[in-house]
């Protein structure tokens, strides 16, 4: 599904990534681990096409990402949904808004957004609260919309990017265990964190990245890095 092909990318002459190669089958749960700085970030920013390789291919399904042109870029987002650490929701609309935006911008109708968007905030366990604007929800709840509304295409993959920074512990698992679900219902779930405890509670595939260089790469993964 998702394949980075000799991929280096460099900002300022300094490697962010540095002939990186790896591959993501379908249906995979798949943890990036690496400090602040490590290319994490840039993986995810490569992926969806907001920033171009300096060098190699990055290959999502029939998509070569680096080739593509705006309106092409567009389609390719719906097939991923991104979870991003600081929520990014949109203060003045509800949450039930915030997850119906998504909808909206593609053009759906009025009838599926009336449709989907009560699923899939049930789905993450916020239906009642639908009507409640962020300031009215807690980080996690927050977190969960922002699920909600990465989920809302019905997207093959999810990409959480540090989705627990900003979360106590309570709530850091319950996010984790959302995107598990998520996993079982049949996604690809890449999951960015620099969390030692999540990623050995998970043993789940491990890419360890450090330098902008992926260090080691296994199936049932622990945290390696000092």
């Amino acid at each position: 599904m998702i394949s980075f092909n000799g991929v280096s990318k460099f900002y300022n002459g300094s490697p962010a990534l540095d002939a990186v190669n790896f591959k993501i089958n379908p249906k995979e749960f798949v943890s990036l681990v690496g400090r602040s700085g490590a290319g994490k970030s840039t993986i995810i920013k490569l992926l969806i096409g907001e920033e171009k390789p300096t060098k190699g291919r990055v290959v999502f399904g029939s998509y070569e990402v680096n080739k593509l042109r705006p309106k092409e870029l567009s389609k390719l987002r719906r097939h991923i949904g991104i979870v991003f650490q600081d929520f990014r929701l949109l203060n003045g609309k509800t949450a039930f808004e915030n997850v119906a935006f998504a909808l909206e911008s593609a053009g759906r109708p009025q009838r599926e957004i009336d449709e989907f968007v009560p699923q899939v905030m049930d789905l993450v366990g916020l239906k009642d609260k639908m009507r409640n604007f962020p300031s009215e929800l807690s980080g996690g709840e927050k977190q969960r919309v922002a699920i909600a509304r990465a989920m809302i295409h019905h997207p093959e993959v999810i990409v959480a990017d540090e989705p627990t920074g900003n979360l106590d512990p309570f709530n850091t698992w319950e996010v984790i265990r959302l995107l598990l679900k998520i996993h079982e219902l049949g996604s690809t779930v890449i999951l960015a964190t620099h969390s030692k405890e999540i990623i050995n509670t998970l043993s789940r595939r491990v890419i360890s990245i450090d330098n902008g260089k992926i260090i080691q790469d296994d199936e049932h993964g622990r945290y390696i890095l000092a």
